[in-house]
């Protein structure tokens, strides 16, 4: 790993969508090959990685990826994209070579977690990304460690940035956050799911149904990025008084569907905060 500076631990989707995003930004993929480095303990998944990435330095050790760096001490940042019960093993390898700062995807671990494991006062930003930054259209919300600066967040934010927007927050909202966006690619997809079966169910066969559904939802998450009308106007718009839209808008609100989605954030989020709670992972 001659030359590595970044160090991505966790070459799984998130961890190998952050190094694609990554490669994808660089004009020349030998610069990329040069100052970064993933580790993966999986087989599998190191395949696929370098399959996509053939330059790619993937190695399945983190201290011997960490010690191979020869950019010095103090000189490594390093992502965290592991599984929890896997985050205390990856820092304790890695404080050796007291790397310069950590960027965490991890859920539910705290950054004072974070800190006591890797020591040394080492900046760390804790963030909670979404699914679609695998397809480089994720949102990520960031929140500083006890030692973390303003350039520690715009670091963090030029990684994620790579896959998709970032928004800065305190820690004590990154459970909102999860509610929200982190579990919130689910919530659309179960939109989707009875889209389809409700244009099956009115006699349009599955391909023209998906086609038309998942267009449909593509075109209005477009929109509400796009225009500068919100979400109530854009309804108003296409909502007719006695229409089409007004009728099936009258049994969605009949059946609370907007309340129920309220409830299902607010779960979300006092579910995300129970496990941060529990007893930290080993």
């Amino acid at each position: 790993m001659a030359g590595a500076r970044l160090l991505i631990v966790g070459g799984g989707r998130m961890g190998g969508a952050l190094a694609g995003g990554l490669i994808s930004l660089s004009s020349k993929i030998s610069d990329i090959a040069g100052t970064m480095a993933v580790v993966e303990p999986s087989e599998r998944a190191r395949s696929l990685l370098m399959a996509r990435h053939p330059r790619l330095v993937v190695l399945d050790d983190v201290a011997a990826a960490a010690g191979a760096s020869d950019v010095g001490k103090g000189s490594l940042d390093v992502v965290l994209a592991v599984k929890p019960k896997d985050t205390k093993a990856a820092c304790v390898a890695l404080a050796p070579f007291a790397p310069r700062r950590f960027l965490s995807i991890v859920a539910g671990v705290t950054t004072s977690l974070l800190e006591g494991w890797i020591g040394a006062s080492v900046p760390v930003v804790r963030a909670m990304p979404n699914t679609p930054a695998l397809v480089r259209s994720g949102i990520s919300a960031i929140a500083p460690g006890r030692y973390a600066s303003d350039s520690d967040l715009s670091w963090a934010e030029s990684i994620l940035g790579a896959v998709g927007e970032v928004v800065r927050v305190p820690e004590g909202m990154i459970d909102a956050v999860t509610g929200l966006s982190g579990s919130g690619p689910a919530y659309v997809f179960l939109l989707a799911q009875a889209m389809v079966d409700a244009g099956i169910a009115a006699g349009l066969s599955r391909d023209v149904s998906c086609n038309l559904a998942f267009h449909t939802i593509n075109g209005a998450g477009r929109m509400l990025l796009e225009l500068p009308d919100g979400p109530e106007k854009l309804r108003d718009d296409v909502t007719s008084p006695g229409g089409t839209t007004a009728a099936g808008l009258r049994v969605l609100e009949l059946r609370s569907v907007r309340s129920a989605i309220v409830e299902a954030v607010l779960a979300a989020r006092d579910r995300s905060a129970e496990l941060g709670r529990e007893p930290a992972p080993e």
